[in-house]
């Protein structure tokens, strides 16, 4: 990772760290920049970056395609079966939904890699000198336990895309990601898969400590300790670590309601909704236009991706809901004016989306969505049920399930049954937040869009088996360039 790190604070309210796999070429005291020794000068100082690490979470950071976060959660969709593009239209993101982009070395497996290590970067600063910062020792705590929350994260998102998949009981021993954990300049070899996670396990750990003291965060921007649990119950389930990954999301969603019928069909934009319980906050002085995560993924946004290529839900997921299920409202198999909002002009295609609401025709803000309650209860349920305990796991899942679907009866499924009953459920709450490739690359499963209502000249990838090495991005070759002591995957 060879180059020199930097806080740059634009407004006070954004934190950029210049790209792990650049070599040396920045300016060390920039006008817009505070550098890492003034961020630890004070607490306040310290709090600004990290506001800034929030901010990068969905800024613009390279071209109109790439918007910190949900730039990393549209490409875990449209690399998955569940989420359907009905058109060619101005091709960002086509070449990612027929498995090209993620291993071409050369392209968009770029990002990813740039954005983590970014956040690393910044992080690495404020976990390395934050102690010694004057301020109240509660403050620091607060900021430290974010900082690891964050450096925790982007490791496991990192280690994912990049690495095998996490096998339990195996040696784990195959190259992950570069493990980076001060503020340095020394080129970093590929840490094993292994390795990567206890170092997030660790941080987990010490984040949550840090952070269940802690007072209560400015808003949900932040990290606290359920949102730390919650990444503790993401990872748990990751490495099949089936109790644990329960009893994380149990106390995770704790305080956190789950939502009612009329707030599902509210545009899930707004993180007032009582079941967010960590995204990003976008108003409109922040507005990014056309790189924004709703300019590509809403249902409502004037851009040309919206209004000629409608996103839609896999016709054979939408089936596996109950007539009755609310959730149907947030996609309309057969679109009318009557039943659908679209941009002026915009086409309506088959199951296509109207889940996501950007603020108008003319303006892509809205809050993106990175942890819910709902996720929570279904973690919960299929490690339940995945560990053998149906009992618990029908308890559970009949208690989300309840406030989606009416009158719903407990099921008396236990084993694969009971496990299917969850992860259809888990597809269709999560459709379009990010996970479903993720899902597929941890349970090893394989890639099946036929049957549905992709088109195939379009996804030109419709199967693939699970454990190719099309499941792992390839190192970008500006890191391979810069950094002697990686190698690529093959």
């Amino acid at each position: 990772m060879n180059t020199k790190i930097y806080v740059k604070v634009l407004g006070l309210t954004a934190v950029l760290v210049m790209g792990s796999c650049k070599k040396d070429y920045l300016e060390t005291r920039p006008t817009t920049a505070i550098d890492a020794s003034s961020v630890l000068t004070s607490v306040a100082n310290a709090t600004a970056a990290m506001n800034g690490i929030h901010r990068s979470m969905y800024m613009r950071w390279n071209d109109q395609g790439t918007f910190g976060m949900g730039t990393v959660m549209l490409y875990n969709e449209v690399l998955g079966e569940d989420y359907v593009m009905s058109g060619q239209s101005n091709g960002w993101f086509i070449s990612f939904y027929r498995w090209l982009d993620h291993r071409n070395a050369n392209g968009n497996a770029y990002f990813p890699y740039q954005f983590f290590y970014r956040i690393i970067a910044n992080a690495n600063v404020l976990i390395e000198g934050i102690d010694k910062t004057p301020g109240l020792q509660a403050e620091k705590d607060a900021i430290k336990g974010q900082a690891l929350a964050y450096r925790a994260f982007s490791y496991f998102n990192l280690v994912q895309l990049y690495g095998k998949r996490f096998e339990r009981g195996a040696p784990n021993a195959d190259l992950g990601v570069p493990l980076v954990l001060k503020p340095t300049t020394e080129p970093q070899p590929r840490a094993t898969v292994a390795a990567v996670y206890k170092q997030v396990n660790d941080d987990l750990a010490l984040a949550e400590t840090l952070l269940d003291a802690a007072r209560p965060r400015v808003d949900k921007s932040n990290f606290n300790v359920n949102v730390v649990r919650g990444l503790q119950a993401r990872v748990a389930l990751t490495q099949q670590e089936w109790a644990t990954a329960a009893t994380k999301a149990s106390k995770a969603r704790a305080g956190f309601a789950l939502m009612t019928g009329a707030q599902q069909r509210e545009g899930f934009s707004s993180w007032s909704n009582p079941e967010w319980m960590w995204g990003s906050q976008q108003i409109d002085d922040q507005t990014e236009f056309f790189t924004a995560y709703l300019a590509y993924i809403s249902f409502n946004y004037n851009s040309t991706n919206i209004r000629t290529n409608p996103k839609c839900i896999s016709q054979s997921l939408y089936n596996t809901m109950a007539a009755n299920d609310v959730r149907r409202a947030l996609w309309v198999p057969v679109p009318t004016a009557a039943n659908t909002v679209v941009p002026p002009g915009g086409n309506r295609v088959a199951f296509m989306n109207q889940k996501f609401r950007a603020k108008d025709f003319a303006n892509s803000v809205g809050d993106i969505p990175y942890m819910r309650s709902a996720e929570m209860f279904l973690i919960e349920a299929e490690a339940l049920a995945r560990a053998g305990r149906a009992a618990e796991a029908q308890t559970v899942y009949t208690t989300f399930m309840a406030s989606r679907v009416p009158g719903f009866v407990r099921p008396t499924a236990s084993g694969d049954v009971l496990v299917n009953l969850i992860m259809n459920s888990r597809r269709v709450e999560l459709w379009g937040e990010g996970f479903r490739f993720l899902d597929l690359k941890r349970l090893n499963l394989p890639l099946n869009r036929i049957g549905s209502n992709h088109n195939q000249a379009l996804a030109v990838m419709m199967t693939l088996a699970a454990g190719s090495n099309d499941w792992q991005y390839v190192i970008p070759q500006s890191e391979i360039n810069a950094n002697p002591l990686v190698t690529q995957n093959p």
